[in-house]
């Protein structure tokens, strides 16, 4: 029971998440005391779990701290309260609370193309992070790299996702959402088989054949992330207007942080009984969920649908295409004509957050082998729990500092924030503990929200 124990504790985390902000939407919606109700939702479970809590009696003490949400929300939805428009009253905690909660109501309401997309971006988020949080160890164990040979690995994945978008980023623009996106994903699948068997197909050891086709399979997942990620967005843009992008995309990246959570609730238990191989294996089937998401749910009847519904709803024709038309040639030039990287004070202001991005692959370059090897107990025996806080972390922070900050000019807070950022990573050299590693992801996770909404 004791492996299920961090399934236990993250399910039960993004349950009391939900239920708190849900317990709050519906007392903001129905004029109640929004603030008393959160309040007992979500500080009287801490209460209950720092007084009572122990490894012994963790699973009861964990149903007794939910039943406050429980209730509280249940109060909430079958209160008929009164009705009232929250937008006429402005304030810090009501605005948090509906940006927080707005992507999921959005969800339930947008065109089943954009749920398709939503649906394979959390599988994608779910994948991504919990492959690159074990990427390093898996070139140690099983590879039998030390570890800066491991971490140029964990590098060359990281670099060559980036160079590639590049690159290959405009691949939606010629061939459409739905070819780029099954393109992408079976590329990252058959990169993802790649490097789960390559310890049994090939001789470890640098440059042994073991590395080289773990190599490939990373040059696979390099290809289809450079193809995927640009897509997604793209797909956004293409299925929203003018009035509901900043929801699209609001959408996107709520969902995206909560399936880069999963990994560590899915990962320690499967890892303990199938070693990192077999988690490997189960992102890889994961992988061809998200392609059954892309090819039956985002068909061309769907996009159409899309379409059709968001010109009828903003009372203007669809936009067409100005590269529809275009010859491969003319594309090419075109896209040559607008890159990105032409623009010298654009290129600067990206490759200047390269030292601050630098700092937080921490996240998946150090903080893997630091929580497995210096601690002991359920940080050590579930460390991908704690390499994966970010996301959700990052999930519930960006709209409160968002709101804290909206009034500051963006260049201060993205000087500010990478600082804030940076800073916390001298806190890990005071040595391993509990407290050391949690202020490093709170602080770190603050300094993020801080800039990278801004730069987004």
């Amino acid at each position: 029971m004791n492996d299920l124990l961090v399934v236990i504790i993250g399910l039960s985390i993004i349950l009391y998440i939900f239920l708190v902000l849900g317990t709050a939407r519906l007392a903001i919606q129905k004029n109640l005391n929004s603030i008393l109700l959160s309040a007992i939702a979500a500080i009287l479970p801490i209460l209950v779990i720092y007084i009572f809590a122990d490894l012994e009696n963790i699973f009861s003490s964990v149903g007794i701290a939910l039943l406050f949400p429980i209730i509280t929300f249940f109060y909430a939805l079958t209160n008929k309260g009164e009705n009232v428009d929250h937008t006429l009253e402005k304030s810090f905690f009501k605005d948090t609370v509906m940006e927080l909660t707005q992507p999921f109501v959005d969800l339930s309401n947008t065109s089943t193309a954009l749920v398709g997309l939503n649906l394979s971006y959390v599988l994608e988020g779910l994948t991504y992070f919990g492959v690159v949080g074990l990427l390093a160890i898996f070139f140690n164990e099983y590879i039998k790299l030390d570890d800066i040979d491991a971490g140029r690995m964990v590098g060359v994945l990281t670099a060559g996702i980036t160079i590639a978008m590049l690159f290959l980023g405009a691949t939606v623009d010629w061939i459409g959402l739905r070819k780029s996106m099954l393109i992408a994903l079976s590329l990252m699948l058959v990169g993802r088989i790649f490097l789960t068997i390559s310890p049994e197909i090939g001789v470890p050891g640098l440059w042994g054949s073991a590395h080289l086709f773990s190599m490939l399979g990373i040059f696979g997942i390099i290809l289809g992330y450079g193809i995927y990620q640009p897509a997604c967005y793209a797909g956004v843009k293409e299925l929203t207007d003018e009035k509901t992008s900043a929801m699209g995309y609001a959408m996107l990246y709520a969902l995206m942080n909560l399936g880069g959570f999963l990994p560590g609730i899915i990962s320690p238990p499967v890892r303990k009984s199938f070693g990192i191989t077999g988690v490997f294996w189960v992102y890889a089937a994961l992988t061809v969920v998200g392609i059954g998401a892309v090819y039956f749910i985002i068909t061309k009847k769907a996009m159409q649908k899309a379409k059709a519904d968001l010109a009828l709803d903003s009372n203007k024709p669809e936009e067409v295409d100005e590269m529809a038309e275009m010859s491969a040639k003319e594309k090419l030039v075109y896209y040559i004509k607008n890159f990105p990287l032409r623009d010298l004070r654009f290129l600067y202001f990206v490759f200047i957050l390269i030292f601050v991005q630098t700092l937080f692959a921490h996240n998946w370059l150090t903080i893997p082998q630091y929580t497995s090897r210096a601690f002991d107990g359920f940080v050590g025996d579930n460390f991908e729990f704690f390499v994966n806080l970010n996301p959700i972390l990052i999930f519930i922070l960006t709209p409160m500092v968002t709101a804290l900050t909206a009034k500051r000019d963006t260049y201060n807070m993205m000087i500010i924030g990478t600082a804030v950022m940076a800073a916390p990573t001298f806190i890990l050299a005071l040595g391993p503990s509990f407290n050391t590693l949690m202020a490093y992801l709170i602080i770190m996770t603050i300094g993020e929200a801080m800039w990278q909404p801004r730069f987004l």
